[in-house]
């Protein structure tokens, strides 16, 4: 399969999506890395740089979506959510405006980076703000699904992308629908719910369970909020054990909405794989997954440990 970056998805996503919608791009002094720069290089008199200044950058980005023109404001998600928070809650989220977050370098596999450059919260941040959409694509075909949604809804969306090229498991004729997930792979042992790139390890769990004869449905849930409850609900009782999977804290993101719904509306066996109320450290991305037990088999470890519990 071809293996692309979400981040490269969305910049080449922009540049086509601007052929046939009136929107503006933003980026904070990362256009190369965020790849916005495709964008930038075809419509130079739509783009703007704002410099080293993210905060600033999502206020301007406020001030223009005012006139009615959606605008596309991008950073790693380190400084698009973390360093201009106050800005996107008060003056994005809070008048409910058409400015769309691309957050690119999400998670663990911004890699060697470490710490300091691998947000590992952002979803948690962003679920938390009222009003706000937040949507973590799995392949290039979902992102530009995703990103022209976004041009076509009303209101703020967060974005978010990864600096790691990943294999495609959608093709052409996948559309993006808000608040709804999709069964990649059928089963009634045991549900793997995934978001973002995370996908392709939870399509490798499942084959490797196979082979020990397990059936694991596998789930692809990149919009977080609003998230498919009616989805969740349907695989907590129909196979009684859900794993879920994020290149994330297990804190406030994905096993964390899913955990929410299954609480109050479909008690089940839950199981997370992430990052464990810990930063990230330097590495590649390989040998982070291994230290942090994120692999394929780390999933079907814990897809079968959820099993023996029910």
């Amino acid at each position: 399969m071809a293996k692309k970056a979400t981040r490269q998805a969305y910049g080449e996503a922009l540049c086509s999506l601007a052929k046939k919608y009136d929107f503006l791009v933003l980026d904070a002094d990362l256009a190369a890395a965020t790849k916005t720069e495709i964008f930038k290089k075809a419509y130079p008199e739509r783009f703007f740089d704002t410099g080293i200044a993210e905060g600033n950058m999502m206020s301007v980005a406020a001030g223009i979506a005012t006139t009615g023109k959606p605008v596309f404001a991008s950073s790693f998600a380190m400084f698009a959510a973390g360093r201009s928070y106050e800005q996107i809650r008060n003056s994005i989220a809070y008048p409910h405006l058409n400015v769309k977050i691309g957050a690119t370098h999400a998670g663990i596999t911004v890699g060697e980076d470490g710490a300091t450059h691998q947000c590992i919260e952002d979803l948690a941040l962003m679920r938390g703000i009222p009003g706000m959409t937040v949507i973590n694509p799995a392949d290039a075909v979902e992102t530009y699904a995703a990103v022209e949604f976004a041009l076509n809804f009303d209101g703020p969306v967060y974005l978010r992308f990864s600096r790691l090229a990943t294999e495609e498991i959608f093709d052409s004729s996948y559309k993006f629908t808000l608040g709804k997930g999709q069964i990649l792979i059928e089963g009634s042992d045991v549900t793997i719910i995934s978001t973002g790139i995370m996908a392709t390890a939870a399509i490798e769990a499942a084959d490797a369970l196979k082979k020990e004869g397990i059936k694991a449905r596998v789930v692809n849930m990149a919009s977080i909020k609003p998230i498919d409850e009616e989805l969740i609900i349907k695989c907590a009782k129909e196979t009684g054990a859900i794993v879920t999977v994020e290149d994330h804290s297990i804190i406030g993101g994905l096993g964390t909405a899913v955990s929410e719904v299954i609480a109050e509306k479909a008690p089940c066996i839950l199981r997370r794989i992430g990052v464990r109320d810990v930063f990230g450290r330097s590495g590649k991305p390989a040998d982070l997954f291994k230290y942090y037990h994120m692999t394929p088999d780390d999933i079907a470890s814990s897809a079968k440990e959820a099993i023996k519990l029910k």
